[in-house]
């Protein structure tokens, strides 16, 4: 028995062992579907990846056409490592080996900065491979090209049902979202934002109610994403009860005033709503019981008014953004901007970062300091940049001690700089520019140890900022003290604490010599110390200590000697502005990185350098120089020119003509007063983008190409006072965008172009175009009320100019000219024009400048120039006009500025002038009648000669034989003659032609 008993319990323990086998074996994957991996130290078994996911990853890798960064490079189908648990961006479950995660986000990219890493990101689309990875639950696919050739938004995603995160930001869909993203009903992030709003690549959903099948959604991010049409968007994110961050900025959104009967948002911390243009009042917003909110973005939303009373029942909030919201632009509603002046802030005790910049807020700045929560010492960041705050700073402004950021600039704030700014240690930024502040700038700020930037530009502050103030502020990288009455006084040899990035002293006195202390600023990006009283020359340290500089003005001193031969080793540099001082000699090789140089109002002299340096110049000023000789051929390999001023020199020759449109976008081109000779440059003909052409005060000679009517876009149009002759071209009433025609003291002729009403740049009716261009300051003048007339900058846009004077035409004036109402300025004298005023000239209302002087006009001046009303220069001198002159408006008032208006017109009576009407009016009608009859007269003359002279010649043949056969006779010689002329030329011509 007992051995009956051991034979039974051996059985026993074989047959538990085959079971125990049988399960191990068939929990295991089938061959050739996994890899059972045993870590020999720990005992553990690793799952390799399954078959058919390994292939559907594959799959995946052939649908996308470019990995420029090898992204994928480890995902091989032979050799290598073929585990897919192991390829880069791939998780597995360490239990089944399924894939669950696929994490390919463009690393590479910083998100916050449109298109940038491109050149990195995978290229291709979505593959519908993935419906294989049924365990999914991680796809991060974001900051890729994989908008495939549709451009499409793949539905099919919205069956990968076990998806808990999904982020498909920044790849350039284009169409509707799909509403089957409502089936991943287990998702908890989703993201879809794009980084720009782009009409190109605009992603839409017309109806949001998909999002309310999404119970578990925690993160929301459509950014971007077109919202316009989904009008029930705020109903439906109430209803996803466990969203916790919430962001629909920039998707064009109509309003946020909808009303929720049922608000489930109890657990969302974080709202972003800013760029949606909603334009209602602010205390209308549905979000304000939202009270676990920590993060509230509205900025640029036009929200306006007063907060809402539940405002102050927000306790949790740490950041309220209320950036560029500029408040209603309903022009009928006067107060438009943020009232939070009246809002209770007092149990808003955790607030730490305020933004309330651009927001039309008004006040005392004081006032507002009072109403911010005095609970708050965690206050780090306020932004009050950009309003009409006025008020002095107040000075307990050190209790708020946690202050990292105190931006209260481009404001309307006086008074002076509180010395308890010193107290605020942890500062890194202060910034008070562009207020009215006076007085001097405290040493306490020397105890500002951590602060990074010292921003008190464009103020009325005095006084002297010595080392000692500087001395302390050891963490310095920016400093702006531009635009004040200060003095910058330290030792020639001090060696600063800090090292600065980016240091503007526009306007202080640093002079006058050449500040040595910036010797040690070795890192310097960007400086401007232009109008800053030095008078020296440039150190020899100047090129070793900015090589690292990419901006620098030096503009408005008495800098002289010669620019520094090496140059050319300031490999950083892009933007130089070294105009108005006194430098000499010639121009050196650039720095091949330059982009932009302004020499002008100099005393460079020699020529143009053969070799610039720098192919990548678009902006070049050399104005206002002693420069000379011809401009090289070297100047044709600076491709990307836009701007080029070479006005003001001694230049001399034809202008090369070696310029290619297609690589060349010339929009500026500025060659006045020089000596430049020749026909209107003819490769001109092929820059389209041309808005300004200066060709003034040369000797350019010949006609007036009838291509310049193609240069659509000109606005200014200068050829005065050069040799050109001919006509006036009729194409150039195509140029629709003229702004100011100056064609004056040439030698043109020819009556005034028809069709003066398609200059529809001249008329109020056209809508400005410039101020979409760059416009740099202008080395322009205005010829305009018998004076040249400097304007800066883009002023000269604003001054609409006809300037035809000086030439040798004839002709009317026409009547289209009337039309051109935005005229400030018409001068027509020295002509040779004739007929009468326009009777409607007072329809151009905008004249300021009148010149018909020295033509051949007469008639009655018209009634209508009293409606000119802001006409304040007139000359009619020296015509043939007659009769009373008209009264009214400004021609009461323009005499006394200028009596000699109405000299040379013998015709003319009544005020101002003194000469009785009465006899003058009859001379004058007499006059007018005389010429008038002679002027009938003509023709009739010619016509009765004519016919009497006919008869005579009939008569005599008629009635006198002899006189009828010696006229036959004479004809029919004259007929032999010139038929024995025809048939030998024309013999002639047949032989030559058989010879050749």
């Amino acid at each position: 028995m007992r051995t009956m008993s051991y034979r039974t319990t051996t059985a026993l323990s074989f047959i538990l062992v085959v079971v125990i086998t049988a399960i191990i074996s068939s929990s295991l994957p089938p061959t050739g579907h996994g890899l059972s991996l045993r870590n020999a130290s720990s005992g553990t078994t690793a799952i390799g990846c399954l078959g058919h996911e390994r292939i559907a990853l594959l799959e995946f890798k052939q649908g996308i056409t470019s990995d420029p960064a090898g992204f994928l490079s480890s995902w091989r189908q032979s050799g290598g490592d073929q585990d897919c648990c192991q390829w880069r961006g791939v998780r597995c479950s360490k239990r089944t080996g399924h894939v669950v995660g696929l994490h390919l986000r463009n690393v590479a990219v910083d998100p916050s900065i449109v298109n940038s890493g491109d050149e990195t990101a995978l290229v291709g689309q979505i593959s519908p491979s993935l419906l294989s990875l049924q365990r999914l639950k991680h796809l991060d696919l974001s900051l890729n090209n994989l908008e495939g050739p549709t451009r499409l938004f793949p539905e099919f995603l919205g069956s990968l049902k076990n998806l808990r995160y999904l982020n498909l930001s920044a790849i350039p869909f284009y169409g509707s979202i799909p509403p089957q993203l409502g089936n991943l009903t287990k998702l908890q992030y989703l993201d879809l934002s794009l980084k720009t709003y782009d009409i190109d690549y605009n992603m839409y959903s017309t109806d949001t109610s998909w999002l309310t099948r999404l119970p578990s959604l925690q993160y929301l991010n459509m950014r971007s994403v077109n919202l316009s049409m989904a009008l029930d968007w705020a109903h439906a994110v109430s209803m996803v009860p466990s969203l916790r961050v919430l962001d629909l900025s920039d998707c064009s959104l109509a309003s946020a005033n909808q009303s929720l009967p049922h608000l489930n948002l109890t657990q969302v911390e974080r709202l972003d709503l800013s760029g949606n243009d909603f334009n209602h009042p602010v205390a209308s917003c549905w979000f304000w019981n939202l009270t676990s909110l920590t993060y509230l973005g509205l900025g640029g939303t036009n929200l306006y008014g007063k907060f809402h009373h539940a405002f102050g029942g927000m306790p949790s909030l740490q950041v309220l953004d209320f950036f560029g919201s500029s408040g209603t632009n309903d022009p009928y509603i006067t107060d438009g901007g943020l009232d939070i002046m009246t809002a209770n802030m007092t149990n808003l005790c955790n607030l730490q970062i305020l933004i309330l910049s651009s927001s039309y807020m008004n006040g005392d700045i004081t006032e507002f300091f009072e109403h911010l929560p005095q609970c708050s010492p965690r206050l780090e960041e306020l932004h009050l940049d950009n309003n009409d705050f006025t008020g002095v700073i107040p000075n307990w402004i050190g209790r708020w001690a946690s202050l990292v950021i105190l931006d209260l600039s481009n404001n309307q704030i006086n008074g002076s700089v509180p010395s308890e700014i010193g107290t605020l240690t942890s500062l890194l930024t202060l910034d008070l520019s562009n207020n009215q502040i006076t007085g001097l700038v405290p040493s306490e700020i020397s105890k500002l140890n951590n602060l990074t930037s010292l921003i008190l530009g464009w103020n009325n502050l005095s006084g002297v900022i010595t080392q000692e103030i500087l001395a302390g502020l050891t963490s310095l990288r920016w400093i702006d003290l531009s635009s004040n009455s200060l003095k910058i006084a330290v030792d020639a040899n001090w060696l600063p604490p800090f090292i600065l990035q980016y240091a503007y002293f526009a306007s202080c006195d640093m002079g006058p010599q050449f500040p040595t202390w910036l010797k040690s600023q070795i890192e310097i990006v960007e400086l401007d110390i232009s109008c800053a009283g030095i008078f020296d020359s440039l150190p020899g340290w100047f090129v070793s200590t900015f090589s690292n500089a990419s901006w620098m003005n030096i503009s408005y001193n008495g800098v002289s000697g010669t620019l520094p031969t090496n140059m050319g080793a300031m490999e950083s540099l892009r933007r130089l502005y070294f105009n108005s001082n006194h430098l000499t000699g010639p121009i050196p090789k650039l720095p091949q990185s330059l982009s932009v140089l302004d020499i002008s109002r100099n005393f460079l002299s020699g020529p143009l350098p053969s070799n610039f340096g720098a192919p990548g110049i678009g902006d070049l000023r050399l104005f206002s120089n002693r420069i000379a000789g011809h401009v090289p051929q070297s100047i044709c390999q600076l491709q990307y020119l836009d701007i080029l001023d070479l006005a003001d020199n001694f230049l001399e020759g034809e202008f090369p003509e070696c310029f290619e449109p297609q690589n060349f976008f010339f929009r500026m081109l500025f060659l006045s007063n020089n000596r430049f000779s020749g026909k209107f440059p003819p490769r001109l003909q092929r820059f389209t983008n041309l808005y300004i052409l200066d060709l003034s005060w040369n000797n350019f000679s010949g006609g007036l190409p009838m291509w310049i009517g193609n240069l659509a876009n000109l606005e200014i149009l200068r050829l005065g006072h050069n040799n050109f002759s001919g006509n006036i071209p009729p194409t150039i009433t195509n140029l629709t965008n003229l702004l100011h025609l100056d064609l004056a003291d040439n030698g043109i002729s020819g009556f005034l172009p028809r069709n003066l009403s398609n200059l529809s740049g001249m008329t109020t009716r056209h809508s400005p175009t410039t101020f979409g261009h760059y416009v740099p300051v202008l080395n322009l003048s205005v010829t305009t009320k018998g004076d040249a007339r400097y304007y800066e900058e883009g002023q000269i846009f604003n001054m609409v100019v006809i300037d035809l004077s000086a030439n040798f035409l004839t002709g009317g004036i026409p009547e289209e000219i009337t039309s051109l109402d935005a005229v400030h300025g018409l001068n027509l004298s020295h002509n040779r024009l004739s007929g009468k005023i326009p009777s409607n000239i007072g329809i151009m209302q905008a004249l300021e400048s009148l010149d018909l002087s020295e033509n051949k006009l007469y008639g009655e001046l018209p009634q209508s120039l009293s409606n000119l009303t802001y006409l304040s220069y007139l000359d009619l001198s020296y015509n043939n006009f007659s009769g009373r002159i008209p009264s009214g408006g400004q021609l009461d008032t323009l005499y006394s500025q200028n009596p000699f208006m109405y000299d040379g017109n013998s015709g003319l009576c009544g005020d101002p002038l003194h000469k009785n009407c009465s006899e003058e009016q009859k001379h004058g009608d007499r006059k007018t009648e005389e010429h008038d009859s002679k002027l009938m007269s003509f023709p009739f003359g010619v016509g009765s000669g004519f016919v009497v002279g006919l008869w005579v010649v009939f008569c005599v043949i008629l009635f006198k034989k002899s006189r009828r056969i010696a006229y036959f006779r004479l004809f029919d010689n004259a007929y032999d003659k010139l038929y024995v002329f025809v048939v030998v030329k024309w013999a002639s011509l047949v032989q030559k032609t058989d010879t050749h």
